[in-house]
């Protein structure tokens, strides 16, 4: 896998979260990803980097154009050092939600994902990788 773009991104205010949705924007039609996936890549990226800011207490979203073999995309990790996820296998499920929200942030971004990891340690913080393949 060779990358060809990659940049990081700061999450600590709500403008920050527009600003992650633009660049993921930007770097999904660069890698050539048509309208429907990058619709989904950003959808889902709007998730993460809200969820960045408003559970992991602020974090980075780390964005990276890539070509592997014949394929192009678009990986995007979210990282915080926040309280962490104690039941990562509810905190997946639709409809489950601590903040009041409707509970598809995690769900809904896992859907949106062509790729998609989690990792949290209650105390330490979040680290999520999703990606969106040509």
């Amino acid at each position: 896998m060779i990358a060809t773009k990659d940049d990081t991104l700061v999450i600590q205010h709500s403008d920050d979260v527009v600003r992650v949705r633009q660049a993921v924007r930007v770097q999904a039609v660069e890698a050539g990803l048509g309208l429907v996936d990058q619709t989904k890549l950003v959808t889902a990226a709007s998730e993460l980097a809200r969820n960045t800011l408003d559970y992991g207490l602020g974090g980075t979203a780390r964005i990276e154009t890539f070509t592997h073999t014949a394929r192009r995309g678009v990986r995007l990790t979210f990282e915080d050092n926040g309280p962490g996820i104690p039941d990562l296998d509810r905190a997946l499920t639709d409809g489950y939600t601590t903040g009041g929200g409707l509970g598809l942030g995690l769900s809904g971004a896992r859907r949106l994902s062509n790729e998609f990891d989690i990792h949290s340690v209650v105390g330490e913080g979040t680290r999520i990788t999703i990606a969106r393949w040509k």
